[in-house]
């Protein structure tokens, strides 16, 4: 007679092909400790969230009227909490950290004073009808233009598809203003297919080895069908990619879910999904053991993106 130990390996075994499993069918996820590989980098955060009335259209004004105050203090709480997840990525990735965070209206000020190496973008809450569109326009003005590096996130992926020619949809296909609530939504951990496995953004699974040259692991799923797993939320889409823009990643309900343009000396990578949620997950576990790498897919992304804004300016300065 078997003991207990061997009895419940071996009823494990049988039950096996029957986990709920996509990959490999295994009951369990990789540890990784979080390494900083990055000596030094500068970072402008921007919040592209709303703050005060004067960030407000008249459109937004006139269907808020009394719920203004109500509206803008979710605004700012949303803003602090991301904004702060973009900043934890910094602090945890790179080695020397220096961040500046700034609102949408401040960038192009900013980016001439702080110099940074790399700009990373906030999501976003409100339809862009609600902001004042001076400030949309000088926001995308600069992004049409600027040299420096850009990662832009969830509505500010948005917004550079917007700045580059592309119209907003719903989810099923309306205008923003034609169903502002009761939306079609991506919401909590989805999959997202590769397109584009060769872009140095996924380096590391191109060549479907278990580790990539520095030793970080992807997941299985991601090197056995260049799948990635990511945080959504959000009601909106970028309906189509703009031109001079790659596809690297799409979905189901939404078909880009991320994008890249490298000419014109710009390298701006936009993706729809929250990839920064990495260290708000790693710091919500009631231990480290428990599943702490639950957005470790786009830490990784996170941590690319940063290495090639570097390479960039590395190669400028030559």
């Amino acid at each position: 007679m078997l003991d207990s130990a061997s009895a419940r390996k071996k009823k494990v075994q049988e039950n096996s092909e029957f986990l709920p499993f996509p990959f490999n069918k295994r009951n369990f996820c990789y540890y990784e400790p979080i390494e900083k590989r990055i000596d030094a980098a500068r970072v402008l955060v921007v919040n592209c969230l709303l703050r005060y009335e004067s960030d407000l259209s008249e459109l937004a004004k006139a269907e808020w009227g009394d719920d203004i105050p109500t509206k803008l203090r979710l605004e700012n709480k949303i803003s602090s909490m991301a904004c702060d997840n973009i900043a934890k990525n910094v602090i945890r990735l790179v080695r020397q950290p220096k961040f500046l965070t700034v609102h949408l209206s401040e960038i192009e000020e900013a980016e001439k004073d702080f110099r940074p190496d790399a700009i990373v973008m906030s999501g976003t809450l409100s339809d862009f009808d609600y902001y004042n569109p001076e400030h949309l326009e000088k926001a995308m003005d600069f992004l049409r233009t600027t040299k420096t590096p850009i990662l832009a996130i969830c509505g500010s992926h948005q917004l550079v598809g917007v700045a580059f020619g592309c119209k907003l949809k719903t989810l099923d296909g309306f205008e923003p203003w034609q169903k502002r609530t009761n939306r079609v939504v991506e919401y909590q951990y989805r999959f997202i297919k590769i397109v584009d496995v060769t872009d140095p953004i996924f380096a590391g699974v191109a060549g479907r080895s278990r580790e990539s040259a520095e030793g970080r692991v992807w997941q299985d799923y991601t090197l056995e069908d260049d799948v990635l797993r990511v945080w959504q939320n959000h009601g909106l889409q970028v309906a189509g990619v703009p031109e001079e823009f790659k596809l690297l990643a799409t979905s189901y309900l939404c078909k880009n879910q991320m994008m890249v343009k490298r000419s014109d000396n710009q390298l701006i990578y936009s993706v729809q999904f929250h990839l920064e949620k990495s260290f708000e997950d790693w710091s919500k576990n009631p231990t480290r053991w428990e599943h702490p790498n639950e957005s470790r897919d786009g830490r990784i992304l996170f941590e690319n993106f940063l290495k090639l804004a570097l390479a960039k300016k590395n190669q400028e300065t030559r």
